[in-house]
Parts: C-alpha cells; structure tokens; sequence
C-alpha cells in the first residue's frame, strides 16, 4: 500500500496547527492525526516535518508517536475497526464480535485486509460500559452491537452504502475522522447526540436528590 508524500500545503496546514497554541509543542497530538489523514500512518517522513515545524528532534516527536496507540506505523486501511475486549464487554458479547470479525475478514490485530478496506484492533476500554458490547468503526462509536448487526455492519461498509454511527456522524473515512482529530472542524458534530438516556441516568438522579461532589481540601 503506498503512502503518500506530505506537501508544501499540507506543511502550511500544520504551520496553522501549531500557530493556535501558545506553547507550539503542544500542536504536535493533532499535528499527528493530520500526517496520518493524509499517509494513513505517521511515517518517517511525516515525522521529520512535524519535527521541523516545531522545532523539536525526531526522537522527541518519534517518542510521541510510538506511545499512543491510535498513531499507526503501518498503513490503514478506509475503516479503522477498533472493538472492546475488556471485561466487561467481553462477557457481554466483545469477545463474539472480535471472533466474528477476524473470521469474516480473515485478519486480526493490527492488520489490513489486502483490498485496504479493513484495518482491526482490539482496544481495552473505550469507556461505554453502559452500552457493552461496544466497538468503533473510524472511532465513532456503535454501541449494543450483536454478530448480526456486526455483519450487516461490514456488508455496508464493503458497498459503500451509508452507516450512521450510534451516537456520531456518518461514517465515512479514517482519514476523516483523523482530520477531525486534529482540530479541522467537518461542521458535523450536531448530527446526533453524544450520548443517551441510559448514560446520563447518574446525572440525572444526583439532580432528582440533590446530590453533589464533596469539596477536598484546598478546593476554592
């Protein structure tokens, strides 16, 4: 799969990244997921520019970018697939859809299937208990998800046919949701709601009782 070159106005877009914080280093999480909207990864090369625009070594942007596990050093593919394998999704169902998945597609961790379609990545938490089992495709979230629905799913998204997320945008592309990342607004961010009832039901019987946090010490 080939990765493509970074440009003089994909530089000026990072040049624009890094002028909206004061202290530039600081642009460099959102500089990244725009190297990898557009490369699909974080390559060498993408890694050299970032460096070079913020003034930093390689090693220190290259130390970033090996941290965190959403920059990839390896090409995606269209649909980054990402499912909850901790415990509790995994003994609501995660575990059935990871097989069904690595079965249907025929990779597993951290593989591209050969088409470039499908990338897949089992995540530990993605921090939507209430909704178990949950998964994300282009990190928008499908919560409640089954084997059925997980094949009606990835039958869209072969065809090309339109997949809403559960609680985001249309679904569309890693590479777009990498641009997103980076702070370049899509203006699709009130296409649907974030959550549901069932995820701020604590909200809303700490109002019913009146109930509040407790102040610490030193809490002004």
């Amino acid at each position: 799969m080939s990765v493509k070159a970074i440009t003089e106005e994909d530089i000026k877009t990072l040049e624009t990244l890094a002028a909206k914080y004061p202290e530039r280093r600081s642009a460099l999480l959102p500089m990244l997921h725009y190297v990898q909207s557009i490369q699909g990864m974080v390559s060498p090369a993408g890694i050299q520019v970032c460096a070079k625009v913020l003034d930093l070594t390689p090693a220190e942007v290259a130390a970033v970018a090996t941290f965190y596990t959403m920059y990839k050093r390896f090409p995606m593919g269209k649909h980054h697939i990402g499912v909850c394998v901790n415990t509790l999704c995994a003994l609501l169902g995660g575990d059935d859809l990871w097989k069904e998945l690595t079965d249907t597609l025929g990779i597993g961790h951290d593989e591209t299937t050969a088409d470039g379609l499908f990338t897949l990545e089992r995540i530990e938490c993605q921090a939507a208990c209430t909704v178990a089992p949950v998964m994300t495709v282009n990190w928008e979230f499908m919560d409640s998800m089954n084997p059925t629905s997980l094949r009606d799913l990835i039958d869209k998204l072969k065809i090309g046919a339109p997949v809403q997320s559960t609680r985001g945008v249309q679904i569309t592309s890693i590479s777009d949701s990498q641009r997103v990342l980076a702070g370049i607004n899509d203006g699709k961010y009130q296409e649907s709601p974030l959550a549901d009832d069932s995820m701020l039901a604590g909200l809303r019987v700490a109002k019913e009782r009146n109930m509040s946090a407790p102040v610490g010490k030193g809490a002004k």
